[in-house]
Formats: structure tokens, C-alpha cells, sequence
């Protein structure tokens, strides 16, 4: 970009653009993706064939399009026509009168057309995979952003409202971007109407430890008796634990207690400027371990179960692996539970985008002139995924139509993150995203050892979704080579949250294979693998309970040495 004048400007322009802080694009990406795909084509004979093919089909949809709509107004047709299922499943094209009026409906077919067309230009056979990926992904925002739906006179629901209620919907659309534009972001979620304690993270519980970068929650029983061996749960530090205690329907936390579990759960604190030097044994140490050690004190057990969500688990994968090469006759954890969560990161998902050298460059530049990265890129970066989700469909939803943001309990979640320290979260990146050093034995030295997997020989349980787009479903598989115990891999159906939050009695499949059989891919494993409808968590909460020892009375809630220091959901959770 420094030397190109023309991207440079591009990118001057937009960062002065106050709509940078609402629409987190990266114009000058695009115009560079786009540059590259123009001059692919200009050096490509069979461009004017493509480009021909691509006027003919504009042209035959057009004439399509007006034919059927002669016909119906002759009464020769159905009402309705016709619609390409391309559009049909397509939320944005909802209204009926993208399939209805012909002009609105050639308007909506010349755009699908021509983004299937820029689509289909941007390959190339001498551009490696990295390089591609990223020009995909760029093209596919600009593609998102020229949507007709997102223009107000080319948006027929949005002019219908603002006809039906004289124009009152524009101005509440102009003062919901006027508040926005003053918050520095997108609303997504009705933030007034959820908050943990109130209306999420119900579940009863005390805080009954707390140190500089966690606070503890111990669970109160619910049943007359609980397994002896507790359960300590890891959520990711880059988001708040309550995912998995949302509401009562859906909370696994609530749903364990149930099945007579002591459950223990880390709520990391949100990091400010002050701690950017805390790095990531301090995550092992005054997190996973400090954890791990009260847990045991509370409950009199010697070993505790450990499951480990996302880059949880990839925490607790370094955790057993320091713990094995320094002590193996260390025993304080008995087993391990892996929830979407990645060891060998050769394969990331469309996060993949971010994490190249000058993506990883920016964040590491952010987080030393603030000491942290703060969680609004993040957040950004994962709305980015999903824009036609989680960007556009706001736009419209917020500013067209001028409705209030929605109130969701997932989507206030998801916009709640966490900032992450500079030196643990620039440790992480490099480790596992840039150089994938966690799958190379003795690459990697944490507490003055070195690591090595292979070495983690305790029994394991690991989940992997069907349609995760951040941990690919196979690459968490990859945890069955790289152990040395008996690893059971479960496969759920659905994506990164919803495969997870499953409970009982909902929608959803799950796949597992017969403990002792093999499988050198993850093709071969699912291959070998028995579908069984609805939620993986009965699998899990068997397995778990054959490593918990015998059924005892309750442990009291916290012990002398860790009285209860106060409610669930604690303080850290309300940190913004």
C-alpha cells in the first residue's frame, strides 16, 4: 500500500471517514483486490468471452424477468413467479417485491449475476493459497457492500415504511447513526436489555476466589448428592464466560449441576493498560492452576476434570503439556474436555484472513500503543465473517428501516468481549496462528520446559461443529494424532456456539465412533461414524461421569481458606 498512491489515498480517505468506526471495512483492501483482479483479466485471451457470456445472461434474465411480469399482468401467469433459489434462501431479498415488480427484481438479478461474475474472475493458478484467500475475502465485502438492499431507493421495504409512517422511520434511522457515530460503533443488540445477573448468568453460585486475572465460581449443588471429582470449566479469555450460562433453557452450566457435577468456572477479568505484561504463563499460573489447586481445596478431591472452550482448551493443551515434561507424577488433573478448540492451527478457518504477516503486524503495533487489544477489533474481525449478518443486515435494519437494534441474547453476548493483554495475546498469535510451533515437540519452552503433546497421556474428550467457520470441524480432530491417550472425538452439528449450546431436547446431530477403533483422517473417522440425533452433551456427561469417582455429599460452598466472596456472577463479568 505505501507504494501504490492510489491505495494510499483510498485508505486516507476512509480512515477520515467517521462511517469507519460503524462499518469496519478496509476499503483500501478492497481496491487493491479489486486492482488485482482487473489486471488479471486485462492478461487473460478468454476475459471478453467471459465478459460476453456475462451480457448475454444479464440480457436473457432481463427479457425473463419482463416476460413473465407481461404475462402475469395479462393473467397468462402466476402471481408470483418464479425466483432462482440463489435468492430465494437470500435473507436481503425478503420483501415481495424483489419477486414481484419486475423492475426491483431485474435490479436484484443483474447484482447477483455480476458478484457471481467478479467472484469467478478473481481465481488464479499462479497466487498462492494465503494470497487468494485474502482476495477472496476482500472482493466478497465489496460484493456485500453494493447490495441494492442498502441504498434507501433501492430498498422497497425501507421506502414502504418510510411512506407508511411519513418519513418518521428515516429521522429515527438518522438518530440511531447519529448515536452510533457518537458510540464509535455498530449497535447490533438492545444493549438495555440484558444484563449477567439480571437476565443472564442465573444460575446460583458464589465467587469464592479471586486473584489480579480471575475470579472463581463455584456452583451450589441441586442434587442430594454430586460426583467426588469436580469439574473446573475454561472459557476463552476473549469473551465472557457466560456463553455457556445464558438462560436457564439453554445454560450447560445449569444442565451440569443437574447431573450432579460440583462445577467450578474461571471468569476471566477484562484487561486494562496496566497489565500489558502479563503474559501467558501468568494465564497458566493465576488461571488454569491457581484454579485448579482451589477447586481442590473446596471440594477435598485430589484431581479435578478440566474442560477447556475454544482458545480455553488451547491453554489447557499447554497447561498438560508443561505439567507432563516437568512432573508426571503430577496428577492434579485427571481429565481434559475440548470444546471446539485448536492444537495444530495449519488450518484456521476463515480467520485465516486476519492472521498473515502484516494482519498480525497491526494488532501487535495496536496493542503496544495501548497495551491491549481492545475487544471492538475482535469483534469487528468476526463480524467481518458474517457481514451480511452481523454488518449489513444492522445497516438496514437500524438506518433504512429505523428500528432499534434488536434484542437478542446472543448478539448482547457476542458485542460484550473482553480486551486481551499485549504480551499473552502476542505470545498466542505467533505461537499458534503465524508459526504453528504448539504440534512441533520441544518447539515451544513454557515454565522452563519444553513442550510436547504427544506426551499428554490422560483421557481426553474433544468436540469439533460441522459448520464452524473459526475451528473447522476437521482440524479440531487433528487433537486424536497429536495426544498420547485415548481421545474421544464427538462431532456436532451446526457451528461454533450453537454446536456447542445444545442442549437436550433441541434441534441438532451429533456423530461419534467406537472407542478403540482408528482413524488416520477425518474423513476415515466419519466415514466410521454413527449419526445420532440431538445433543452430544448425554455422550459427554457419561464419559464425564466415569471419571468422577463415587457420589458423595455436597462440598460446602467455598472452604475456610476461600470463603464465598460474593454472588455469581461476580464483579470481573461486569467489567467493560
Amino acid at each position: 500500500m505505501s507504494q501504490n498512491p492510489t491505495l494510499r489515498s483510498v485508505d486516507q480517505m476512509w480512515n477520515a471517514n467517521p462511517l469507519r468506526d460503524v462499518i469496519p471495512l478496509d476499503w483500501a483492501e478492497i481496491a487493491r483486490a479489486l486492482r488485482i483482479v482487473w489486471l488479471r483479466s486485462l492478461s487473460r485471451p478468454e476475459t471478453a468471452r467471459s465478459l460476453l457470456e456475462f451480457n448475454q445472461e444479464l440480457w436473457r434474465s432481463a427479457l425473463s424477468v419482463w416476460y413473465e411480469a407481461g404475462q402475469r399482468w395479462q393473467g397468462k401467469a402466476e402471481a408470483v413467479p418464479e425466483t432462482a433459489p440463489t435468492s430465494l434462501a437470500d435473507k436481503r431479498f425478503a420483501a415481495p417485491e424483489w419477486h414481484t415488480n419486475p423492475a426491483y427484481r431485474t435490479l436484484m438479478e443483474i447484482y447477483l449475476l455480476a458478484s457471481d461474475w467478479l467472484m469467478e474472475q478473481s481465481g488464479s493458478d499462479d497466487t498462492d493459497d494465503a494470497e487468494q484467500r485474502r482476495i477472496n475475502f476482500h472482493l466478497r465485502q465489496f460484493v456485500d457492500a453494493m447490495s441494492p438492499t442498502l441504498m434507501l431507493l433501492s430498498n422497497p421495504a425501507a421506502l414502504r415504511k418510510a411512506i407508511e409512517t411519513g418519513g418518521t422511520s428515516l429521522a429515527a434511522g438518522a438518530r440511531n447513526l447519529m448515536a452510533d457515530l457518537a458510540a464509535g460503533r455498530l449497535s447490533m443488540v438492545d444493549a438495555d436489555a440484558f444484563a449477567p445477573g439480571r437476565n443472564l448468568a442465573l444460575t446460583p453460585g458464589k465467587v469464592v476466589h479471586r486473584n489480579k486475572l480471575i475470579e472463581l465460581i463455584q456452583y451450589e449443588p441441586t442434587t442430594r448428592q454430586v460426583h467426588q471429582v469436580p469439574l473446573l470449566i475454561v472459557p476463552p479469555w476473549i469473551n465472557k464466560f457466560y456463553i455457556l450460562d445464558m438462560q436457564p433453557k439453554n445454560s450447560m452450566v445449569k444442565y451440569l449441576v443437574e447431573q450432579g457435577f460440583t462445577v467450578f468456572v474461571v471468569s476471566w477479568k477484562n484487561p486494562d493498560a496496566s497489565m500489558d505484561a502479563i503474559g501467558i504463563e501468568d494465564y497458566m499460573d493465576l488461571g488454569l492452576l491457581e484454579a485448579v489447586d482451589v477447586a481442590r481445596d473446596i471440594t477435598g478431591a485430589d484431581t479435578v476434570n478440566v474442560m477447556g472452550y475454544c482458545i480455553g482448551g488451547t491453554l489447557l493443551t499447554m497447561t498438560l503439556a508443561m505439567l507432563a515434561a516437568k512432573d508426571e507424577g503430577d496428577k492434579r488433573i485427571n481429565s481434559a474436555s475440548f470444546m471446539v478448540s485448536l492444537q495444530d492451527f495449519s488450518r484456521v478457518g476463515e480467520t485465516a484472513v486476519f492472521m498473515d504477516e502484516p494482519g498480525l503486524d497491526l494488532v501487535e503495533q495496536q496493542m503496544m500503543d495501548r497495551g491491549y487489544l481492545d475487544s471492538r477489533e475482535m469483534s469487528n474481525m468476526f463480524s467481518l465473517l458474517r457481514s451480511n449478518d452481523l454488518i449489513w443486515a444492522n445497516v438496514v435494519n437500524n438506518y433504512l428501516l429505523g428500528n432499534k437494534p434488536p434484542a437478542f441474547d446472543l448478539l448482547y453476548w457476542n458485542s460484550d468481549g473482553t480486551r486481551m493483554t499485549r504480551a499473552a495475546h502476542s505470545w498466542y498469535l505467533r505461537n499458534t496462528y503465524a508459526e504453528n510451533n504448539l504440534i512441533e515437540p520441544g518447539k515451544v519452552t513454557l515454565k522452563g520446559v519444553p513442550l510436547d503433546l504427544g506426551r499428554i497421556k490422560l483421557d481426553c474428550y474433544a468436540v469439533g461443529a460441522e459448520k464452524d467457520h473459526i475451528v473447522p470441524w476437521d482440524a479440531a480432530w487433528r487433537i486424536t494424532q497429536l495426544f498420547g491417550g485415548d481421545v474421544r472425538f464427538v462431532r456436532a452439528s451446526s457451528g461454533h456456539i450453537a454446536g456447542i449450546i445444545n442442549p437436550p431436547g433441541g434441534k441438532g446431530a451429533h456423530w461419534t465412533r467406537d472407542s478403540g477403533s482408528t482413524a488416520t483422517s477425518p474423513d476415515q473417522w466419519l466415514q466410521g461414524a454413527t449419526r445420532h440425533d440431538g445433543s452430544w452433551w448425554s455422550d459427554w456427561t457419561a464419559w464425564l461421569s466415569a471419571r468422577s469417582g463415587r457420589k458423595v455429599a455436597p462440598p460446602s460452598m467455598g472452604s475456610e481458606k476461600h470463603p464465598p466472596l460474593q454472588d455469581a456472577p461476580g464483579s470481573y463479568v461486569m467489567e467493560k
